[in-house]
Formats: C-alpha cells, structure tokens, sequence
C-alpha cells in the first residue's frame, strides 16, 4: 500500500525566515535550533515569533496532519522533531529586556506578550510529531516551559531545570499546564514554590526528563536510538496517540461514556489505512511501509 501525497504542501516550500534560530530537514526528521547563544538562548519577541511560524510550518507537513508519508513530488512527510540549542545553556528563560519592559507596560500588553507564549508553548505541545529535546546547562523559567510540551527528553548529568518565576515575585502560570501535566501536582506546587534549580538525577526521578547523558557529544547516539524507535512506529498512531491523551485529560462524562468512546476510536483504527497497513504487514511477516529498516 502506497499513501498518496498531498497536493497543496510540499517540504520544498519556502521556509519561514529566521535570524535567532534554524531548522533543518533530514529526511522525516526536522531540527529547529534556538541560536541566539551569546545570551543563553533567552526568548525574546523575535525567537519567539520565530519558535511559533517553523512549529506552524512543520504541523502542516507532518504525516498526522496530512495522512500521508509523503508529498505530491514524493519527499517525506515529517514524523519527528527535535528541539535542540546552540550553546552552553539550553534556555535561560525570558530575555532580560522583555522583563524589564513588563513593568511598564499595561496590563492588556502583558497579557499579550504572555498569549505569545502561551501560544509557543500549545504549538509545541499539540504538534503531530513525536518531539525530542536535548538539554544542556541551564532551562529556567520559560525554558522549563519548553521541555514540559515535549515528549521525550535527554539531559546531559550537569544541566538543571528551575521553575525560577517565583524568584522574581511572579507564577509559572503561562507554563504551569504543561509542567503540572508532565510531572503531577505535587512536584509542579513544590517547584513553583521553591522556585530552585533541581538536577538532572532529580529530573529523572519526578519524570520532568526521560534520559540522562554524560555529555552533549552523547546526545547524538541518545537521539537516534530514539528516532529509530519512532521510525518503527505508525505515524499516525502517534499522532492520535497526543490527541488521546487530550481526550483523557479533558474528559467530563462518565467512564460509561468513556469506555464507549475507546471502543469507537479502536474500531476506528484498526479500520484506518495504516491501521489495515499494520495488521496485514505483521500477519505477513513483513515490515509495514513505514519503518525505516531496511
């Protein structure tokens, strides 16, 4: 079975243009890269709007958005991202500038400047891909914000994370939904509260991180173990995978209603065409059309 493209984007589209980060595509893998390394990749407006157009641009060209592998010229479609940094620090938080600005500007700005984040930080959460984040030295604040929206991460033995908002007399509300979903309410009120930089082994341990390397030079081999993972995974399957998870996070109706409704998506699934793809590759002892193996 052959999927059939999509007509209308290609992964040879223009790319939005950039000046604090990059991305690069290798294949079904995109990288976006936070550059701005003489101030520890802080986010100001620029990287921000930047951060929000290349997650815009690879949603669209992701095999969940599309139900595709490839495109009409048959280049693949995107099934991983991974966000990584230039630098000695993953991200400091917010760039001392937009700070310093915050207590003169009204209230309404402010709450713009925060639907800037808000809307990086749903981009990330939400997008299609299976997201991969490699993090070095420090991710404060909005930093920490980044790594919470995504789905796996590896940290080197020496970086730290801090929810540090409250160190400056404000709350990690902006990032606080995404924190509280990837580490439980316990952790997320114990760490907005002390507002103190917690170690990678301790990140680990309260499942704020996945992976733990010696070193930056290790995150190559991290990555791509992964990446090889996801590889043999149906796209799709992944896709839908996030959009379970908001279900359930989301969910109001009883567990009748819910059980029911999981019924409906299996049936959904195993009906779909990567579902059909799957079953019949694995009945037949053969490698389904989207791995990667050769």
């Amino acid at each position: 079975m052959v999927y059939s493209g999509c007509d209308n984007l290609k992964m040879t589209d223009s790319k939005p243009e950039t000046n604090f980060s990059k991305i690069d595509i290798e294949g079904s893998v995109a990288t976006i890269t936070l550059n701005r390394e003489q101030v520890y990749n802080a986010l100001n407006d620029d990287l921000i709007n930047e951060l929000i157009q290349l997650l815009i641009w690879t949603k669209k060209r992701s095999v969940g958005e599309n139900n595709d592998l490839q495109d009409s010229n048959g280049d693949q479609f995107l099934r991983i991202l991974v966000l990584k940094s230039n630098g000695k620090h993953f991200c400091a938080g917010a760039d001392i500038n937009m700070m310093r600005e915050a207590g003169s500007k009204t209230v309404e700005q402010n709450r713009q400047d925060s639907g800037r984040l808000d809307k990086l930080f749903y981009s990330l959460w939400e997008h299609p891909c299976f997201t991969i984040g490699t993090i070095q030295g420090v991710a404060l604040g909005g930093g920490a914000g980044l790594i919470s929206c995504l789905d796996h991460i590896i940290m080197t033995s020496d970086s730290q994370i801090a929810l540090s908002e409250a160190k400056l007399g404000i709350l990690p509300a902006v990032i606080g939904p995404y924190v509280y979903r990837k580490v439980g309410s316990a952790q997320f009120r114990r760490l907005s509260m002390m507002a103190s930089r917690i170690s990678a082994k301790e990140a680990l341990r309260i499942g704020f991180a996945n992976e733990v390397v010696d070193t930056n030079e290790s995150f190559k081999s991290s990555v791509e173990k992964i990446i090889n993972e996801v590889m043999s995974t149906g796209p799709m399957a992944i896709s839908e995978a996030k959009k379970l998870t908001l279900i359930f996070d989301r969910w109001n109706g009883d567990d009748f209603e819910l059980r029911q409704f999981t019924l409906d998506k299996t049936s959904e699934m195993r009906g779909s065409k990567e579902g059909q793809e799957g079953l019949s590759s694995f009945l037949e002892r053969r490698r389904p059309n989207w791995s990667s193996e050769e």
